[in-house]
């Protein structure tokens, strides 16, 4: 499968943060193939037709789309090429903390490292218009830097994603509020970076240094979920993965992911989606072939 590289040579070595103008990339970028990337992504689709696989997601692209799309997430693309209108919002993550000063940032912003909810925002032609503005700027102090460029880029993308975090919260009906602790934000970065070999709860309250009660009401008020709730969510998806896009056995998977028996996957499996394996994997290439 191909990954595509955040490129630094396009915005200097200073800002690791780019926007492109989606029409003059659209055929590279856009793949009908199976890929993901090594960065973050917003796209914003004033004008588009089609379809995005995403994981195990299927996302319908129309004008005013706005998706979010995360490091290493599995994607390929069925648009109408003729009929596209859009720019690319991409960053790496350790420079966006970083450039915040805040090593949980892009986790604190709801629609990234997101397993429940649909990974876009309906936008309406107006807010379209208004984030096109703020692109706009932003590649203009890339493009051309001045001594307080980093400055307004930095005020400017905050804006931007805290704002977008808040209409994603209104549109999905998730709480919204700052977790003082940090506790649901970590918890969120273990899981990505520990899914494959930790899926217990306690694995995490012990890395964490807290109490499993501690670890469960703080990602309850924060998420409106339990931390167990969270991290079969975060389970689910990577065993939908493994399942779509790799030519693992359902024993060789589950052994993967620390299963004693893959009859254990399975029951969990149906558990969670109330499908068979088999069945979950013939409804989606029914989705893809139709």
């Amino acid at each position: 499968m191909k990954t595509i590289k955040f490129n630094k040579t396009e915005c200097g070595v200073d800002f690791l943060i780019n926007v492109i103008n989606g029409n003059e990339v659209a055929e590279e970028y856009l793949l009908p193939s199976v890929h993901n990337a090594d960065y973050f992504e917003i796209l914003f689709f004033r004008k588009g037709s089609g379809q995005l696989f995403l994981d195990n997601q299927r996302i319908q692209i129309e004008d005013n789309t706005i998706l979010f799309v995360s490091p290493f997430q599995k994607k390929k693309w069925s648009l109408d090429l003729s009929r596209l209108d859009f720019t690319i919002l991409i960053f790496q993550e350790d420079f966006l903390n970083e450039f915040f000063t805040d090593k949980l940032f892009t986790y604190r912003l709801l629609y990234f490292y997101q397993h429940e909810y649909p990974l876009v925002l309906n936008s309406t032609e107006k807010q379209a218009q208004s984030i096109s503005n703020i692109l706009a700027e932003v590649k203009a102090e890339l493009v051309q830097p001045n001594l307080d460029s980093a400055h307004i880029i930095r005020s400017l993308i905050y804006y931007l994603l805290q704002r977008l975090n808040r209409d994603y919260a209104v549109q999905n009906n998730l709480p919204f509020q700052v977790d003082t602790s940090n506790h649901a934000y970590t918890f969120k970065k273990l899981m990505e970076s520990h899914i494959k070999e930790a899926q217990r709860i306690n694995d995490y309250a012990e890395m964490m240094g807290i109490s499993r009660i501690t670890l469960n009401a703080a990602v309850k008020k924060q998420f409106n979920i339990t931390a167990t709730e969270l991290l079969r969510q975060r389970l689910l998806t990577e065993i939908k993965n493994e399942l779509i896009y790799s030519d693992k056995s359902i024993g060789e998977i589950a052994y993967a992911l620390g299963y004693s028996e893959p009859n254990h996957l399975m029951r969990f499996f149906k558990s969670q989606t109330g499908m068979t394996t088999s069945e979950f994997i013939a409804d989606y290439q029914n989705i893809i072939s139709s």
